[in-house]
């Protein structure tokens, strides 16, 4: 398992206002999808022509509400400190990323212990977990799971099945690399985590191979 947080500062990949504009530009590309499907439901709802739809419209808005709700809880830990809580419970971790999750391919086997998580754990956590789901995309096993070994807190999230990967944006913001091409979309929240990591004074650990996607945060207890 390779060590992808440098040991010695270097000049950030991203930072203040370019850093800013990516986790905005990133945020509104996952809500522009469920807040167009609700616009899209009132129209059918207004449409005199297609009230037949009314039952699919009213399906559309609610699936849609949910998924916009879901998104927002899990941005306001993953992308930001915007709570009243300091500490989150492994719980409510849970809710935050089976309501992103729920409805894909992967299965994802919660194994965080029980306890309480510090703001930067807990966006360390969500956005590891996430991303492990993500290394799924036609389905498999992710296994995310917590412990505390010699006073770090160790965040590892295992994902095994049919091509798992991440792709090379991925990879490079898992290693604190400035994106060079691709999409910076499939960038930013990697190199979230990343930086998450480092920040609170950890180390971030990756290992990629054949059907398989270890991804670990070493972080003070």
């Amino acid at each position: 398992m390779t060590d992808v947080a440098p040991s010695a500062p270097e000049p950030m990949p991203a930072e203040g206002t370019e850093l800013a504009t990516l986790v905005a530009a990133k945020l509104c590309h996952d809500f522009i999808s469920p807040s167009g499907a609700i616009v899209s439901g009132l129209d059918l709802l207004n449409d005199p022509t297609a009230q037949d739809m009314r039952d699919d419209a009213l399906g559309l808005i609610a699936q849609s509400a949910q998924k916009m709700v879901a998104l927002v809880h899990f941005a306001r830990v993953a992308f930001g400190a915007a709570t009243t809580s300091e500490r989150f419970t492994a719980r409510e971790l849970k809710d935050l990323v089976t309501g992103m999750t729920d409805g894909g391919r992967a299965t994802l086997d919660w194994r965080v212990a029980e306890g309480d998580f510090s703001k930067p754990q807990a966006r360390a956590l969500v956005n590891l977990a996430y991303l492990t789901v993500a290394a799924l995309p036609l389905g498999g096993e992710a296994v995310v799971q917590s412990r505390v070994e010699d006073g770090r807190l160790h965040l590892e999230g295992f994902a095994v099945g049919a091509r798992a990967r991440l792709k090379p944006e991925a990879l490079a913001g898992l290693k604190g690399e400035r994106l060079t091409e691709g999409l910076a979309g499939q960038w930013i929240q990697p190199y979230w985590l990343w930086l998450t990591v480092r920040e609170a004074g950890g180390e971030l650990h990756l290992e990629v191979e054949d059907g398989r996607v270890v991804m670990v945060a070493r972080m003070p207890a």
